[in-house]
């Protein structure tokens, strides 16, 4: 695979390390030490780049490395080893010739499990992991759920609170952070706005937005708290 780059542009996304923590709703103490050991260690090793950069600080990635970070954290919880997530990385990114391969469709509609091994099986290959703790398949189902794919099978938005409310985040709009889907709205404006004891009326009024629109971004801060 040639070198790799996860550049700081438009259309990538900006995630920090708070901001993924919060999106996932993983620990951060989890998140750090993840971008760590695997983005900017045995990954980064793997192809001779970057999968994350620096801002102010703190360690940010891109929409693609979010979704495959979620990914990754569900083999590790499994007991499964460092080294069998990087292989299986490996040999999935040579295969649909991409630097996210759990981030591309076939890859998580594929992930089952049989109690003790992890399978990952794509067009008649399987790949297979062996972990020391049960596989929550749930999981990664639920979370397949909230994605949505672009013509090339790759996660392109996702909707922190599942499809039926509002909140998305799409790398395309305000690099990602969560906003109100079909705008430019940052959910965190509209959260702020009702910490500030602002009715839930009044900031839709001022935003030209639902009530419900309101709500679901409430609902998402408070459900990332």
């Amino acid at each position: 695979m040639e070198k790799f780059e996860n550049k700081l542009q438009l259309g990538n996304g900006i995630y920090t390390t708070v901001e993924i923590a919060h999106i996932l709703q993983l620990p951060y103490s989890k998140v750090r030490s993840w971008i760590t050991k695997y983005w900017d260690g045995e990954l980064g090793q793997a192809y001779e780049g970057n999968y994350s950069w620096t801002i102010d600080k703190t360690k940010a990635v891109g929409f693609h490395t979010l979704v495959e970070f979620y990914v990754m954290v569900q083999f590790a919880e499994a007991g499964v080893s460092t080294r069998q997530v990087l292989n299986a990385h490996k040999e999935l990114s040579k295969k649909f010739k991409t630097s996210f391969p759990f981030a591309q469709k076939a890859v998580l509609e594929s992930i089952h499990h049989d109690g003790k091994k992890i399978y990952l099986s794509t067009n008649g290959d399987t790949v297979t992991l062996d972990g020391t703790k049960q596989f929550n398949l749930s999981f990664i189902k639920m979370f397949f759920k909230k994605l949505e794919f672009d013509g090339e099978s790759l996660a392109s938005r996702y909707w922190p609170l599942g499809k039926t409310h509002k909140i998305v985040c799409d790398p395309h709009h305000r690099f990602g952070q969560p906003t109100v889907e079909g705008t430019n709205i940052q959910a965190e404006a509209i959260y702020k706005m009702f910490l500030a004891k602002e009715p839930i009326s009044f900031i839709a009024d001022l935003y030209e937005i639902s009530e419900v629109n309101v709500k679901d971004a409430v609902k998402f801060f408070k459900s990332a708290a």
